[in-house]
């Protein structure tokens, strides 16, 4: 018997490509012909080995990597590299710079100021419950790296223009816009992103680091939570999260070859976007509380009347194949994840369903 999918708007883990799922079904029991699942077989073998390496190409491609730039896989997520990112790219007498634009920037910044001494918060967005993106953002040439969340998954707010921070190194949480827009990865230093929104599943990092980073790095870290280590080892120092690194390099091909790249992609989840804000700002009933100019395509927050026409809008919702409209724990209200696995159609859908839920309740 069929199984009815369902549309899925859950902020992570979240919905993946069908096109992947299926030929991740296709191939379980025996991959490539080995007789073994990419469950079973060993990460020290040519066959993981390869998709390992065609991942890296992929994610170059589609982000328009040159040289300078190396790709690595590690576990512990994005909460991992809240500590690795200054451990490893923090200079002796230079402070390390931070934006607060909510909750996930906000926890880098603890866990950063556990490490160094000197953590600068040179902008931060919380005067107005993080509905905004600060513009001007002060850098000064002595910063060992500024640091920026790109999308904000909670507040539902996404930086469209990036700093300018001339030779300061940019360094951006990218967990859940990597691979939904274009823009140009010189400026940045490190870029970081857990899997499990918009690039393949729970339990891998994606950690893109420019070379000259490698040079920074402290002698004395320990093995695991040193960048070198996973560069000099092609993320095969110990056994890697093989399962997750085989379905990003999926995604990665579902993106190249299905959708046409990043620019591609970039313009369905425009119309994603504009589908869904479109509709909230023609009437009264749902409420976005962000700037316009710094809504994020990725995660759209909307408050309805009360507490309880929201709990009731998400419970009706569900029962109509529409899940993961829940807001976070942190702020409540009501969200929709529009990742680049969730389909134009999905988003035309709940559209209907919430001109209805309005319809019956307003």
């Amino acid at each position: 018997m069929k199984e009815k999918r369902v549309f899925i708007f859950n902020p992570g883990p979240a919905a993946l490509p069908i096109p992947v799922l299926e030929e991740v079904r296709e191939e379980m029991l025996s991959f490539r012909g080995t007789g073994m699942s990419i469950l079973e077989i060993s990460h020290r073998s040519k066959e993981f080995e390869e998709v390992l390496n065609t991942a890296v190409l992929r994610i170059k491609r589609l982000l328009n990597l040159n040289d300078d730039f190396e790709v690595v896989f590690i576990q512990g997520g994005a909460s991992l590299q809240f500590a690795m990112v200054p451990m490893n790219c923090a200079q002796p007498g230079k402070p390390i710079a931070y934006v607060d634009t909510g909750y996930w920037s906000t926890k880098a910044i603890q866990e950063a100021q556990r490490i160094v001494d000197d953590v600068c918060i040179v902008a931060s967005s919380k005067d107005r419950n993080y509905t905004y993106i600060p513009k001007e953002i002060p850098i000064d040439d002595n910063f060992s790296y500024l640091h920026i969340t790109s999308n904000n998954t909670i507040k539902g707010t996404q930086w469209w223009k990036f700093p300018k921070t001339g030779n300061i190194p940019l360094v951006a949480d990218m967990s859940s816009d990597i691979f939904s827009r274009v823009f140009d990865p010189r400026p940045f230093g490190i870029i970081y992103a857990g899997a499990q929104k918009n690039a393949g599943p729970a339990g891998v990092t994606i950690v893109i680091i420019r070379k000259d980073m490698l040079e920074r790095i402290p002698k004395n870290l320990p093995t695991m939570l040193n960048y070198t280590t996973f560069v000099e080892k092609n993320s095969l120092y110990n056994t890697p999260p093989c399962f997750a690194i085989y379905v990003v390099e999926k995604v990665a091909r579902w993106l190249e070859e299905n959708i046409g790249g990043v620019a591609a992609m970039e313009e369905i989840n425009r119309k994603k976007a504009n589908l869904l804000y479109g509709y909230i700002d023609s009437q009264d009933f749902y409420r976005n509380p962000v700037q316009p100019e710094d809504r994020s395509w990725m995660n759209v927050v909307f408050n309805l009347p009360s507490p309880e026409l929201e709990k009731l809008f998400v419970e009706e919702a569900t029962r109509e194949g529409l899940v993961g409209l829940k807001g976070h724990r942190s702020v409540g209200g009501c969200r929709a994840s529009l990742y680049n696995g969730v389909p134009l159609e999905a988003v035309e859908v709940l559209v209907d369903f919430m001109k209805e839920f309005a319809r019956r309740n307003g």
